[in-house]
């Protein structure tokens, strides 16, 4: 007869052997001056349900100088001390890649300090990605915000009269997308499809997501992943975040010859529809009908866009929507057609750092 202890030595072999078995998975953080931010993101990352395969957290830090450092030192070892990486090039995508080449896992996740998290958000990741084969894996970008233009720009983030049929800003979609928010890989085909883009401040996702469609790859979004995004909360910080994304948008255009999507290229010529007609009015009378047709159709667009929005979100925030939608619109273009502008070689370092802030 089998006694009772070794009924639980085989229960816990057999779990042994589940652990074993279930992969590990390494979770990447890059962070810089982050200490409005960090200990709330340690709180929600401590609250992480655990997976089976066991864990391990790289904190890719890019020489904080705000005591960042010191609230890692302070709060870090309550979650098991995870490791610090320091980042000297100070841009996303050179961390990112050093905190792969130190993975001890199989799994790589990526989570970003400006948000938190559903606590079975890395095991919703591993299942997702175990169960659907896809290359990278992701949930839909949900926001939270507090304050009166917080609210606004997030509420504009969620619609398409912002930011276009981008299908990752669904909530409820789940299937094939463009791009997902962070990801989640498995480190072989990280290293097989050679990683970030070193050169690129911004969009060094973007530009991932599209060499691994580009490799036969396959993107997927689950409502099941969520997490929450704090996005700007004022109309400068926004229109600085949008004009950094439409410089390096065209930089990865350049590289690949080709867009990733259609749609990016809208915003750009719209303007050069309203740059290209303004001017030729001043020669043409029948220019200036079509500059001013297009104004006023654009103008409503914006109000049909702001009600739209409004109605869903809240109708204080109408004042706030319309000039919100602009920003979004035409800090993108802008940026797209100032990384077109010749510098000297001496200085892409530089607007490459001052763009990276």
């Amino acid at each position: 007869m089998t006694n009772s202890s070794e009924k639980l030595d085989a229960r816990e072999i057999r779990s042994a052997h589940r652990a074993r078995s279930e992969p590990f998975v390494t979770i990447l953080v890059p962070c810089r001056n982050e200490r409005e931010h960090i200990i709330e993101f340690l709180r929600s990352l401590e609250q992480q349900e655990p997976v089976e395969g066991g864990h391990e957290i790289l904190i890719i830090d890019g020489i904080s100088d705000d005591g960042t450092r010191e609230l890692l030192a302070k709060y870090a070892p309550e979650l098991g001390g995870p490791r610090i990486v320091d980042n000297p090039a100070r841009i996303v995508s050179p961390g990112l890649n050093e905190g792969i080449r130190q993975a001890r896992g199989e799994i790589i996740l990526r989570m970003d300090v400006h948000t938190t998290y559903a606590p079975d958000y890395v095991k919703s990741c591993l299942r997702v990605l175990q169960t659907t084969g896809a290359t990278n894996v992701g949930g839909p970008a949900r926001t939270r915000s507090v304050g009166y233009w917080q609210r606004a720009i997030a509420a504009a983030f969620a619609s398409a009269f912002a930011v276009g049929p981008a299908r990752f800003h669904f909530e409820s979609y789940e299937g094939e997308v463009d791009t997902v928010t962070y990801g989640c890989w498995r480190k072989s085909d990280l290293l097989r499809i050679g990683g970030f883009d070193e050169s690129l401040v911004r969009n060094q996702d973007d530009e991932l997501n599209f060499r691994i469609r580009r490799s036969g790859g396959i993107i997927w979004q689950s409502p099941e992943i969520q997490s929450w995004y704090y996005p700007r909360s004022r109309l400068s910080d926004l229109f600085r975040q949008y004009f950094q994304y439409g410089y390096w948008k065209l930089i990865v255009m350049k590289k690949h010859r080709i867009p990733a999507s259609w749609r990016h290229l809208m915003p750009p010529l719209f303007l050069v529809a309203i740059v290209g007609l303004g001017l030729a009015s001043i020669f043409q009378k029948y220019a200036l009908i079509a500059w001013l047709a297009l104004i006023l159709s654009y103008c409503g667009f914006l109000v049909v866009g702001s009600l739209s929005i409004s109605a869903r979100s809240g109708w204080r925030l109408l004042p706030a929507i319309l000039p919100t939608l602009a920003v979004y619109h035409f800090s993108y273009a802008i940026g797209i057609f100032s990384s077109l502008l010749p510098l000297p070689t001496r200085l892409v370092p530089k607007v490459a750092k001052s763009l990276s802030r």
